[in-house]
This record gives structure tokens, sequence and C-alpha cells, in this order.
């Protein structure tokens, strides 16, 4: 194998507009727009015979390496099932995310109404280093955590 890193995570919305600024709020901003329709050959890549979208690639402002985030609503084929219920569901169960200030970021989310499942929990990798991390729900669901290391 000849992997050297991540290239983005998609996650699948049930309205683009609405999680766009979700993500927004989180620090993310649009840096592509998908086309609503693409080729045989794309269709073939992605086990669809024809489909339609509405989404974007999202970056997070100012980060080294960036992170991106494919953002889909598929208008055609539609699944209008719910994400993920828990986080111990076998497949992607959550985004992380690094973050400088946790305890702000923890304060704004919920001024803000996000759905939180904790206050923040710290966790020793050793003696001397740890993290505080927390997780959070995205608009449709999706699970997503941030964590700030010491």
């Amino acid at each position: 194998m000849n992997i050297t890193g991540m290239v983005h995570v998609n996650i699948n919305c049930s309205s683009y507009e609405r999680s766009k600024l979700f993500y927004k709020m989180l620090g993310f901003e649009e840096v592509w727009v998908v086309p609503k329709t693409n080729t045989p050959e794309v269709n073939a890549a992605v086990g669809m015979e024809d489909y339609r979208v509405n989404g974007a690639i999202l970056a997070l402002k100012d980060s080294t390496p960036p992170v991106l985030i494919d953002l889909l609503e598929w208008e055609k084929p539609r699944d209008n099932s719910l994400p993920y219920p828990n986080l111990y569901r076998p497949g992607l169960a959550r985004l992380a995310l690094r973050t400088a200030d946790i305890q702000a970021d923890y304060e704004f989310l919920k001024k803000e109404g996000v759905e939180i499942l904790s206050e923040p929990a710290t966790v020793m990798s050793n003696e001397k280093h740890g993290s505080t991390f927390f997780c959070f729900k995205d608009p449709d669901g999706a699970f997503l955590e941030l964590v700030e290391s010491f």
C-alpha cells in the first residue's frame, strides 16, 4: 500500500443548506461545489447508476494539514434514514476535531442549542499527557467530537 494521508470525510445530510450553516458555525467554509450529476464512470465509482446531489467540499479555516468534509445531500437516490443511533455501532462512528479551547467551544455550542452528550471529560495517556473531549451531534444526528490535548 502507498497511502500517504487522508483526503476528506464524507458526511451525508438531509438538508445541505441547514448543515452547511452548522459546519460554518464550527469554522468550515465551502471551497468546491460538487457537480449535481456526473459521468457514467463517476456513477459507477460511487456504486450508483445515476444520481443527483447537492453539496460541496468544506475546509476548516486555517487548518494544517487541511481538514476537509465532503458534505452531501443526496436528492436521487434519497434515503431518509437516521444516522447511527450510538457510538458503538460498527462503521464510521464520529469525526473528531482538535480545538485550542475546549471549554469555550463547549459553552458556545451549548449556547447555540447543539445537542451535546456530556460535559468535557479527561482521558490520560500517561502521567503527564492526556486530552479533554466531548461529543455532540450535527443537525441530522451525526456524531462529532472536540478534543483538546495537553
